[in-house]
């Protein structure tokens, strides 16, 4: 266990060692902005998020398709946040060196996303490095799709489930925690290289891990994990 840890920490530390080069990222005046945006006439939506390094929050609770808030101090990642015919893409401009800013006093990049809770969302979320926190059991998702470099944080898929869900996580390098529900079926198919499976109400049959819920419950979430190096905690929630 020890082993992958520091495996992942160098996986970390030598991301941003290899992107120190980029001498245009600096540390400005800290900017907090807002925006909202409007579902208009949508019945679903594909949201895209794509996010560099720093903390990203991701939950439902939103009045409108997206209420976001945004706090950055380097200028050259201002957010970008564009709609239109049913596709949301909330993104950073493509900075070469970004995870080197984690490595540097000061660097902040903090999003906060609230999705709208009816709408159905087909979801993706590429993360780079940092911190994820996406709290995604309230909202109804039609697909979702996460991918993450060399994060850590949280994944939370607990609740109830009016629907089917297929789940794909591509790990990385990453240290993060799935909580998945006790009253819906949870079926994990794992395809994994030197990373760490802690597991909390499920049972293990080779690669796969199931609760007790699964083959019972009406609904199903069936998730697709892939991981490479760290540790992955899949932990069974109210």
């Amino acid at each position: 266990m020890k082993t992958n840890r520091f495996a992942f920490i160098f996986v970390l530390i030598g991301a941003m060692l290899l992107a120190s080069c980029n001498p245009a990222l600096r540390v400005g005046t800290l900017r907090t902005e807002s925006q909202s945006v409007k579902l208009g006439d949508a019945k679903s939506v594909n949201v895209d998020i794509k996010f560099g390094a720093g903390v990203l929050e991701v939950t439902g609770g939103a009045q409108d398709l997206l209420d976001a808030d945004f706090n950055y101090n380097v200028d050259k990642i201002k957010p970008q946040v564009e709609y239109a015919d049913g596709k949301l893409v909330v993104s950073q401009p493509e900075t070469k060196g970004m995870p080197a800013m984690l490595g540097i006093t000061g660097f902040r990049n903090e999003w906060n996303l609230r999705l709208n809770d009816g709408v159905p969302l087909d979801l993706n979320v590429d993360v780079g490095a940092g911190t994820s926190n996406l709290k995604l059991s309230g909202l109804s998702l039609s697909g979702l799709d996460i991918t993450l470099g060399a994060a850590q944080g949280t994944i939370d898929l607990s609740g109830e489930w009016a629907h089917d869900l297929n789940v794909t996580i591509d790990a990385g390098a990453s240290n993060i925690s799935v909580l998945l529900p006790k009253g819906v079926g949870v079926r994990v198919v794992v395809d994994r290289g030197p990373t760490v499976i802690d597991t909390q109400g499920l049972t293990q049959d080779g690669d796969v891990y199931t609760n007790a819920a699964y083959g019972v419950s009406g609904v199903t979430l069936q998730i697709d994990l892939q991981a490479g190096i760290g540790m992955i905690n899949l932990l069974e929630s109210e």
